[in-house]
């Protein structure tokens, strides 16, 4: 489309917006209050919560963590509202089979703090998997979610077991591919 083509004329009748596209000489008028929609806020009680299982087996650790706390958080559904819990439940099995790239088994550090002068403890990742793999995924997906009270609440919604036996069956949860989100 060449420069001047398309162009766009606002004004205002009678407090009605009009906006009038005038495209290659042909005129459409669009009524802008007749297309607007209300934003939907959603309540605590009016969520529905689906349980989700993610296989961690083979997959970076960062890119998948991403992706289970963007539907912790409910940012995948359209009635996503950012101050109420209103994400989905996930259970990722295999966080023994989890993937670092380059040399983050060494070089990435956990640090934690006794509350005690001189009591900076300093861990690699390795260590932290050696000792449970699961810790690994937990800490990546919580650095991911709100510092807050939501924050802490979001993360309950969040199960990880090291093989792929959990204990909620019951729940019957949906199988999701990461790699189509």
């Amino acid at each position: 489309m060449a420069w001047g083509t398309l162009g766009y004329i606002y004004f205002v009748n009678h407090l009605q917006y009009w906006l009038i596209i005038v495209v290659l000489s042909t005129i459409k008028i669009i009524d802008l209050e007749s297309n607007s929609f209300k934003t939907v806020s959603i309540r605590k009680e009016d969520v529905q919560k689906r349980w989700f299982l993610v296989d961690a087996s083979d997959q970076n650790l960062g890119r998948m963590c991403s992706k289970v706390a963007k539907i912790l958080r409910g940012k995948h559904k359209p009635s996503f509202t950012p101050h109420v819990d209103c994400g989905d439940n996930v259970i990722i099995i295999n966080a023994s089979k989890i993937n670092l790239t380059g040399n983050k088994w060494s070089d990435k550090k956990y640090i934690s703090y006794t509350g005690y002068p001189g009591g900076q403890r300093v861990k690699t990742a390795q260590q932290l998997y050696d000792k449970n793999p699961s810790i690994i995924v937990e800490k990546a997906v919580k650095g991911m979610l709100p510092k807050n009270k939501l924050g802490a609440a979001i993360f309950k919604n969040l199960r990880v077991y090291n093989d792929e036996l959990h204990k909620q069956e019951s729940q019957s949860p949906e199988p999701i591919n990461l790699n189509n989100i």
